[in-house]
């Protein structure tokens, strides 16, 4: 039992999670974390070798959402039997990775549990984009996860576009970290693998290109997972990972892959905004009126400081955007929601009358 538990702490299950642990779910099950999600099916570790597993029907049906089902990185309580495993809960999570699934679907979807940083990667090619690396931080913001940028392809401009594109994300986020590598010729990697901690979980986040599996590889030290390369018409990149995994790497760290994503279309995430964007929202408390609407109103700190250029108006705009668009996807989840109930309410009527 003692090497069960020395295995699973090796996993990164620390004392938060020892506290937050239900103690009767704990005596009735074993404790395993999910390493891979692929379509439905989940491969579990104890630290001792990995298992395929199942949800218990109770689970699936119980659920009122998708965030209540397992994802990778998540603890749960499981059953093991002679190859395989079944699933019956989920343990309280230390931080959760979400976004709205993509397209017109008003759902989440879960990218990743109880990540302590996250890594998102950004190239320096044609393929930078700030706007798109504030919708990353307020994800992980509003996760209450560590950001750190990574600005891969370092290799293809010179020295002083690299400080230029490094300067401009320090002055809209001055306490993050950022860092240039390549994998090419491996500047910085060394500086990266220093900040892989024993028992801590990483995540990489970026679009598809940026470079991610083969940092990936970098990191474990071979070409374990396959890389494809970026088209040339339009320098995107092919989904070479098709599905989230954790790997565990010999510093004892945790890295989780995942796909490349195309589309950050958050809802409920007014703290990572306002965290994310917080010089807009201390300008906003210095306006002339309380009830400015920052639009053309005499005495607007927000107005003002576009035109004297010490505002972003592109950042200010892609601050708009996302509050509106998280406010009109919370409202569109809760409505499907509330529809969700009503329908399964009448369906246990129909069902009660019937028997």
């Amino acid at each position: 039992m003692n090497d069960i538990a020395e295995n699973i702490k090796r996993l990164g299950y620390d004392n938060w999670f020892q506290v937050n642990t239900d103690v009767d779910e704990m005596m009735g099950h074993e404790i395993a974390r999910v390493i891979s999600v692929h379509k439905g099916s989940y491969m579990l570790t104890k630290g001792d070798g990995d298992v395929f597993a199942e949800l218990t029907g109770k689970l699936i049906y119980s659920a009122d959402s998708s965030v209540e089902l397992p994802t990778i990185g998540d603890w749960v309580y499981a059953d093991f039997y002679d190859g395989y495993a079944i699933i019956h809960n989920v343990l309280s999570r230390k931080t959760l990775l979400k976004r709205k699934t993509s397209g017109k679907n008003i759902e989440y979807q879960l990218i990743a549990a109880n990540i302590d940083v996250a890594f998102i990667i950004q190239s320096l090619d044609e393929n930078f984009n700030i706007r798109r690396l504030e919708r990353y931080l307020v994800m992980t913001n509003e996760s209450n996860i560590l950001p750190i940028v990574l600005l891969s392809k370092c290799d293809l401009i010179p020295v002083d576009a690299i400080e230029e594109k490094i300067d401009n994300i320090v002055k809209i986020m001055p306490n993050i970290e950022v860092i240039p590598f390549s994998n090419q010729n491996g500047m910085n990697i060394d500086k990266i693998k220093s900040l892989l901690v024993y028992g801590q979980t990483y995540c990489l986040l970026g679009s598809s290109g940026v470079g991610k599996t083969t940092l990936l590889n970098s990191l474990v030290g071979n070409s374990l997972f396959a890389t494809n390369p970026v088209r040339a018409k339009d320098s995107k990149g092919k989904h070479t990972t098709t599905h989230r995994q954790l790997i565990q790497l010999n510093s004892g760290a945790m890295v989780i892959d995942t796909p490349g994503m195309r589309e950050l279309g958050n809802m409920s995430v007014n703290t990572g905004i306002d965290e994310t964007f917080s010089e807009i929202i201390e300008l906003s408390k210095q306006c002339k009126f309380n009830n400015c609407n920052h639009i053309n109103e005499t005495g607007c700190k927000i107005l003002a400081a576009i035109n004297e250029g010490t505002l972003s108006k592109k950042r200010y705009q892609n601050y708009l955007s996302m509050k509106k668009e998280s406010s009109y996807n919370e409202m569109s989840y809760f409505e499907k929601r509330q529809k969700d109930k009503k329908f399964g309410k009448l369906i246990k009527s129909v069902m009660k009358h019937k028997k």
